[in-house]
C-alpha cells in the first residue's frame, strides 16, 4: 500500500461543482493567478501575462514521444529511443513541454487536491487539437475522450481522477464526448522512481476495459484519444492503448498537458 493510500479517508468528499454557489464564492474570495498573485476571473489559474508565457510544444520534436529536439533538424523526426519502442498508441501529443508552472501546477491538483486547478490545465492540453493537425482525425471522427483511470482506493483518497477532471475542458471546447471506457484493477503504487522497464512491468495487466467502453467501442471501434496529465515514457498510456486495442479499437492517440 503506498503513502497515498494509507491516508486515505473512509468516505470520499463531494467534489465541487462550478455554479451559481461558485460564482458567490467568487465575490467573496476572488480567484489569483497561481504564478504571480494577481487577480483573475471566473475559473481561471492564471492571469493573461503569465497563461502567455507558457510557451506550446515547439517543433522540432518527435512524432512519437513528443520529445523537443535541442538544435537545428529538418523535416519530421522520430527520436532515437522511439526506433526501438513499440507502442500501442499512434502518438503522444503534450501541450507544453516541461515547464515549472504547469509542473507546480499538476503537484497541487494531484496531491494538494486543487481541484479548482484542473480547468486551466484542461484548456491548456486542449491547445494540442488547435496546434497539431494529426487530431483533426480525432475531431472529424467524434472519437472519445478516455482519462486514465485511477485505481479505486487512489481515486478515495483523492476524491477525484485528476486525468478526467482535465478532460473535461477538452470536452467542452472539442465537443469530442468524455467517456471512462478503462478502469484500473489493481494498485500499482508510484511510478516516478521506476524505469521504463520496470513500469512497464508494474502495469501490465493493470487495466481493463469498462462497461461503458465496452459499449461505446463495440458501436464506434475508429479511435479513441487517451488523456492524462503527463506524458513521461510512455508506459502508463502505452498499457491503456494495448487494452483499447485489444478490444479492437482501430486507433489511438493520446493528449496531456504536459511533456515530463
Amino acid at each position: 500500500m503506498t503513502t497515498d493510500e494509507a491516508a486515505a479517508p473512509a468516505t470520499p468528499v463531494a467534489v465541487p461543482v462550478r455554479g451559481w454557489w461558485a460564482r458567490c464564492l467568487d465575490l467573496l474570495f476572488p480567484s489569483v493567478c497561481n504564478a504571480c498573485g494577481q487577480s483573475t476571473k471566473g475559473d481561471a489559474a492564471l492571469c493573461e501575462a503569465c497563461r502567455a508565457a507558457i510557451p506550446s510544444l515547439q517543433s522540432p520534436f518527435c512524432l512519437r514521444c513528443a520529445e523537443e529536439f535541442e538544435g537545428r533538424i529538418e523535416g519530421d523526426f522520430e527520436c532515437s529511443n522511439c526506433r526501438n519502442l513499440d507502442f500501442d498508441f499512434a502518438f503522444a501529443r503534450p501541450a507544453v513541454a516541461n515547464h515549472p508552472v504547469v509542473l507546480q501546477m499538476i503537484h497541487e491538483l494531484k496531491y494538494q487536491r486543487r481541484i479548482h486547478l484542473a480547468p486551466e490545465l484542461g484548456r491548456m492540453a486542449q491547445r494540442s487539437f488547435g496546434e497539431d493537425p494529426r487530431l483533426l482525425e480525432a475531431l472529424a471522427g467524434k472519437w472519445p475522450l478516455v482519462p486514465v483511470p485511477l485505481h479505486r482506493r487512489r481515486q478515495l483518497w483523492r476524491h477525484f481522477n485528476q486525468a478526467e477532471e482535465i478532460a473535461r475542458p477538452i470536452a467542452a471546447l472539442t465537443g469530442l464526448p468524455l467517456c471512462r471506457g478503462l478502469a484500473r484493477q489493481r494498485g500499482t503504487g508510484s511510478q516516478t522512481r521506476l524505469s521504463r522497464a520496470q513500469r512497464l512491468k508494474n502495469l501490465r495487466g493493470a487495466f481493463a476495459l469498462t462497461r461503458e467502453g465496452e459499449r461505446h467501442f463495440a458501436a464506434h471501434p475508429g479511435g479513441a484519444v487517451l488523456v492524462d496529465d503527463v506524458f513521461t515514457t510512455g508506459a502508463t498510456t502505452g498499457e491503456c492503448a494495448r487494452v483499447l486495442r485489444k478490444a479492437g479499437v482501430q486507433k489511438v492517440v493520446v493528449v496531456t498537458v504536459m511533456r515530463g
